[in-house]
């Protein structure tokens, strides 16, 4: 089996996105897009040139086969995803306003990935690489999600595998209290922690950075990153606290999938071996181009994109 650079867990949906602008009531038509915060991961991970898997259920119909077609197209392993039968395929429909915030909506019952179980986890999948990634939106799902999602954690840190988690809190999907005692379970298993500001104050009330640096180093997270959206981002690593500055995006257009693409170019630099300020730096220029297009993974970026974008590659126009 070869040894994947970075694997992660979790559902995958077909996205309606909007035509126009707008209540979503008012809205006539949608273009069908692929979409789901671990998918978007994977992909904004193997877009960098990571070597990169995905586990998976998906419905078997036509909209399972396409993604399980799209997502093999972009280099992802997907020997872990099967289609199942009975269980549609998730969807969701975007809801855009003019300034590029959205809301999403939500028709994931019965999802594929609820076939998932501790015992369908391959030991020697999660063994064979190098980061798994997991995240809330999974363990939201289904009530039985967190036990896989702490099984899996466990596996990886059995063969000394790193664990990143992103909370991505999805209230539409559980409550603040289900979701405080799953993460509860997991934290202490996790290495790399990349959550929102927002998602650690729904967490933990109002605090300080400080405070809730001083909250994850209590579960014994090595590195400690808080996505700021506009304002950047802030790391913590081996004593070493840095405010990265944001990079401004030349438009934003939508802002689903920015996290996504954080965490992507946090990850690659990090297996890269880059210094804090670097990954941060990295991870920020990713999460700003991915606003500036439409759609929740259309703006991850190729490493040449990036490269470009650092000046680290001329761009031949013709």
């Amino acid at each position: 089996m070869m040894r994947k650079d970075v694997i992660t867990i979790g559902d995958a949906m077909i996205t309606f996105n909007p035509a126009t602008t707008g209540p979503m009531r008012f809205v006539q038509s949608f273009e069908r897009k692929v979409g789901g915060a671990e998918l978007n991961f994977a992909l904004g991970c193997a877009r960098l040139g990571l070597q990169t898997g995905w586990i998976s259920r998906l419905g078997a119909d036509e909209f399972g086969r396409f993604i399980i077609n799209f997502v093999r197209g972009e280099g992802i392993d997907i020997s872990e995803v099967e289609l199942v039968e009975g269980c549609p395929t998730s969807l969701n429909f975007k809801e855009i306003r003019e300034d590029g915030t959205g809301t999403t909506h939500y028709y994931r019952y019965n999802s594929p990935t609820q076939v998932l179980t501790e015992d369908t986890l391959n030991e020697d999948y999660i063994k064979n690489s190098k980061v798994l990634h997991v995240t809330g939106v999974f363990a939201a799902i289904d009530k039985k999600n967190p036990g896989i999602l702490l099984e899996a954690v466990k596996l990886a840190k059995k063969h000394g595998v790193t664990v990143s988690f992103d909370p991505n809190l999805r209230l539409k999907l559980w409550t603040i209290e289900e979701a405080k005692a799953a993460f509860h379970s997991i934290l202490p298993y996790v290495d790399i922690i990349l959550s929102g500001v927002e998602e650690a104050e729904l967490l933990y009330g109002e605090k300080s950075i400080d405070e809730y640096i001083d909250i994850f180093k209590g579960y014994g997270i090595r590195d400690i990153i808080l996505k700021r959206g506009a304002e950047g981002s802030v790391g913590y690593r081996d004593g070493e606290l840095i405010y990265a500055d944001p990079v401004k995006p030349k438009v934003v257009v939508d802002t689903v999938g920015a996290g996504d693409g954080f965490n992507a170019g946090y990850i690659y630099s990090y297996l890269n071996g880059s210094a804090l300020d670097e990954s941060l730096a990295f991870a920020n220029l990713i999460g700003s181009m991915v606003v500036s297009v439409q759609g929740d993974n259309e703006g991850l970026p190729y490493l040449d994109d990036v490269m470009i974008r650092l000046g680290k590659k001329e761009e031949v126009e013709r």
